[in-house]
């Protein structure tokens, strides 16, 4: 089966300050939009924020690997050479990471570059690398 783009929508309560982010940060190409939505290209992949004023996000996190890892939260499996410029440019923004890039799972099954942090409306991305894609889904 050929991959499609996933669609993601996500509340925020300052959409211009979310949407700044996106686009700025993350260099994320803007798309349609009215004064209540406006929908990204998000590598590849529709992610929307939706202007919810009274939303409050609640985090929790999971213990993996060591690490307390926000729940929930979405991103990107990138490759590993992106995913270093990418957190070249999040380091260079001053970035406060939740996990901070690193290898994770190290010499083991599903060994990963990881990082994980916030938008400005508190929900948690990760992106992540393989050197070896393959590993992804391996048990």
């Amino acid at each position: 089966m050929k991959t499609q783009p996933f669609h993601l929508a996500i509340p925020v309560q300052d959409l211009e300050k979310c949407s700044t982010f996106y686009r700025e940060i993350l260099n994320c190409k803007e798309g349609r939009s009215t004064e209540n939505w406006v929908d990204f290209n998000f590598f590849g992949h529709q992610l929307v924020l939706h202007q919810k004023e009274d939303f409050k996000a609640k985090r929790i996190s999971n213990p993996v690997d060591g690490y307390d890892v926000p729940v929930p939260h979405f991103g990107v499996v990138l490759t590993w050479e992106d995913w270093n410029l990418l957190a070249e440019r999040l380091k260079a923004a001053n970035t406060t990471f939740e996990i901070a890039p690193c290898v994770r799972f190290k010499g083991k099954v599903g060994e990963q570059a990881t990082l994980f942090f916030k938008d400005p409306e508190n929900n948690a991305l990760e992106f992540k690398a393989f050197k070896d894609i393959d590993q992804l889904f391996a048990k």
